[in-house]
């Protein structure tokens, strides 16, 4: 063998080697405080702890060195650890939670995990992501954004950070108004990325920050530049969509395929948008990612963050659901007096679904609001067809020709394409077709994402046809669809019942010869106008995915004695942004059997924006509080608390069904038990009356029946639930206090009776 060959067999015998190394990431917390919570105590280190939702001075010198000095330990620690070159640090959290999060060997995250100094190593793990009329249904037009200075002024200097998948800076929604130009914030921090390709930055005035966080889908190998781009740009159009809904500006239009369906508007119009991209089209994200957003975006300045995204599935190593990197690094942005609001999740309508487990964040549910598109196919023999379909009509006053795919094929090799589906224009007749009505079949093609209504549409569209039927044939129980915007009069026929009517008249009208060709086609019809909104009275109603409770306290699943989700809010069917990127067509999902729903699925109850601004009572709660809940619930092993909060357990608060949250929740009710909660008057003085309601199997009493507080005043009052009879299910029931100035504070109580 020459010495060429023999090094060439030696390289790919090297490269195998190399290749067989199985590199993950992981997330190391280690010992000392993060910046949020620093008292002190290092040589040539000032304290730069907060107090409970204060916000965080990261420009201050204190802050910049102590932040310098803990990424050097970071990075200090793994290199007395391991070659260089043999691993990769991808960031250092200094702010929320001290750690980092590293690429190595599963060998040399086990010696990372028995180093000195070393509290934890997680093996990180995916998550995944989670309007024109909405404004008026939650009554913001006239109730609320003229107490802001009116929609040209609601939101002003508030700074939304959203965590997702980046924004479409191009969108009219983002734009800057030239004519009542944004004025700096100057506390925000945050920094403009500049789009690689067009070498413009994403920020305007309007997009006050926008960075991209990539490094774990980078080193994991699951990010591809072509479609994820290495840049704020939103390859997915979830990011556009949602940053649009919270704070996209008045009034913009909304335009589809030629038709304005109204004009569309963010809930907080001059509220400024700070994007943090940290989730991609096909993979979703990863938590090292996040949380490096996160940091990144408290340490900006937001006010608020915006999280539609939740985990795959939970780490191996993690024992409770409220303590892994990602809830700690959420309190610590709460403690550093950030909100936080996060999608409930999408794994509705199953019970324990949700993704939004801890007290200090708002779990928010999905609601459909009251607007809905119908449609209807009338057919030649006078009958009436529902479905949906935001399309324009077939020409008024006119019926044609309809023909069914399996009837025009251009030959019978072609059935294995599924013709039905009317994805293939090529393996139909285009002559007959032409100047028709085509009829489609919805298949599993359509359920498992390889075919698409667009693509109906635009088959139709390139064979000539005036319009186009896609009927269900099979649908599993209790599903119903979202209308999807098309540019030619389309319809889709969701009830298996009224498809059987299209297709027994059809057949009918349809002569064929011995073979089963057809001879004519003399089925007529004509489709309906699904452009314009019915506007529905039984809203609200909860979206058929949006995840339900129970709540859990860890991952075997056992309840939790706090309620989950906190509050229902539109989340379905909303007209906003989307990025050109996108390839989404809306979900087919939604309620179509409708069933009472319990706290399990609404929380205290819809969002009231208007009683919002006066509530007359509030459930205060704070850091301390979050951390008494944590030391509370069983199972929770006091060590871990210190470790991720880096605070030691000092408070109880003898029950965790005794956190002060405006429900009430006990997961295993035995006998008799009594619950605290104090309220505190926002309002004038007023007299507040308290009644309780409860299923039979549980009694209820309140104590005391009545409370007068003045301006700015505290009380507690008490619950006593006592079992009567074991059900096997939770019961529900609510308290309502009423107050004399008119104010109305209802809150849910939820138990299960357990007889030990």
């Amino acid at each position: 063998m020459k010495v060429a060959e023999l090094g060439w067999v030696v390289l790919v015998v090297l490269l195998g080697l190399v290749a067989g190394v199985k590199a993950d990431i992981y997330i190391v917390t280690v010992e000392g405080e993060p910046i949020i919570s620093y008292k002190g105590g290092e040589n040539g280190f000032e304290a730069t702890a907060v107090e409970s939702d204060e916000k965080l001075d990261t420009t201050s010198e204190l802050v910049t060195s102590y932040a310098s000095h803990l990424e050097k330990k970071h990075d200090m620690l793994l290199g007395m650890l391991f070659e260089h070159g043999s691993y990769k640090k991808l960031y250092s959290y200094k702010h929320l939670i001290n750690g980092f999060s590293v690429h190595l060997s599963p060998e040399q995250a086990e010696t990372l995990r028995r180093a000195p100094g070393v509290k934890s190593v997680e093996k990180d793990w995916k998550v995944r992501r989670l309007t024109t009329h909405t404004p008026q249904f939650l009554g913001l037009p006239t109730g609320v954004w003229p107490t802001g200075g009116g929609c040209e002024r609601a939101g002003e200097d508030i700074v939304i950070g959203f965590v997702d998948s980046g924004i479409y800076p191009r969108h009219p929604s983002f734009a800057a108004l030239h004519t009542d130009p944004y004025r700096p914030v100057s506390k925000y921090r945050g920094k403009c990325e500049i789009d690689p390709d067009t070498k413009r930055e994403f920020c305007n005035g309007k997009i006050i920050g926008a960075q991209h966080f990539a490094e774990a889908a980078k080193a994991a190998g699951a990010f591809n530049p072509a479609i994820d781009f290495a840049s704020p740009m939103d390859g997915d159009g979830h990011g556009s969509h949602t940053a649009a809904i919270a704070a996209g500006n008045n009034g913009i239009p909304v335009r589809v395929n030629g038709h304005e369906f109204g004009k569309a508007s963010g809930m907080a119009p001059r509220a400024r948008i700070a994007v943090y991209k940290a989730l991609y089209r096909l993979f979703g994200g990863f938590v090292a990612d996040v949380v490096a957003a996160i940091d990144q975006a408290v340490h900006d300045g937001v006010d608020i963050l915006s999280l539609s995204v939740g985990p795959n599935s939970p780490p191996t190593t993690t024992k409770t659901t409220f303590l892994n990197p990602f809830d700690a690094t959420l309190l610590a942005a709460v403690k550093a007096g950030v909100f936080v609001a996060q999608a409930a999740g999408n794994g509705g309508p199953f019970p324990k679904t949700l993704v939004s487990y801890s007290p200090w964040i708002t779990s928010v549910a999905a609601a459909i609001d009251d607007r809905r598109y119908k449609n209807h196919l009338t057919l030649g023999n006078g009958k009436v067809l529902a479905g949906l379909g935001l399309s324009p009509s077939t020409h008024p006053n006119q019926t044609y020709t309809m023909v069914a795919a399996n009837d025009v094929l251009l030959d019978s090799s072609v059935s294995k394409y599924s013709p039905s589906d009317c994805q293939r224009p090529e393996v139909l007749n285009k002559k007959l077709v032409e100047g028709n009505i085509l009829l489609c079949g919805y298949s599993f093609n359509f359920v498992v994402g390889t075919a698409s209504i667009k693509k109906v549409s635009e088959t139709a569209k390139s064979l000539g046809a005036v319009g186009f039927v896609l009927a269900v044939e099979n649908v599993s129980p209790g599903t119903k669809f979202d209308p999807v915007p098309v540019g030619i009069p389309g319809i889709l026929v969701t009830d298996v019942s009224k498809t059987m009517d299209l297709i027994d008249y059809y057949n009918v009208s349809t002569p064929r010869d011995w073979t089963g060709r057809v001879k004519s086609f003399k089925a007529i019809g004509s489709i309906g106008d699904g452009l314009m909104p019915i506007l529905h009275k039984s809203a609200p109603e909860v979206a058929l995915f949006s995840a339900r409770g129970p709540n859990i306290k860890d991952f075997n699943f056992q309840d939790a004695d706090l309620l989950k989700p906190d509050i229902l809010a539109p989340g379905s069917l909303i007209w906003a942004a989307w990025s050109p990127n996108g390839t989404d067509e809306p979900n087919f999902v939604e309620a179509m059997k409708l069933v009472t729903a319990t706290p399990f699925d609404y929380g205290s109850g819809h969002v009231d924006p208007r009683a919002a601004l006066d509530p007359g009572l509030i459930f205060d709660a704070g850091y301390q509080d979050y951390l008494g809940f944590l030391c509370t619930t069983p199972g929770i092993n006091i060590h871990e608390i210190k470790k991720y909060t880096n605070s030691p357990c000092n408070t109880t608060m003898g029950r965790p069904s005794n956190f002060n949250t405006p429900s009430i929740t006990i997961s295993h009710l035995v006998g008799s038990q009594t619950v605290t909660r104090t309220v505190t008057n926002v309002a004038k003085e007023e007299t507040y009356v308290i009644t309780a309601r409860m299923h039979p199997s549980i009694a209820i009493e309140t104590r005391p029946s009545a409370m007068t507080l003045r301006p700015g005043a505290s009380r507690k009052f008490s619950v006593t639930l006592t079992a009567r009879s074991v059900t096997g299910s939770y019961s529900f029931g609510s308290i309502t206090m009423k107050g004399s100035r008119g104010h109305k504070v209802v809150i849910p109580v939820v138990a299960m009776v357990h007889w030990r």
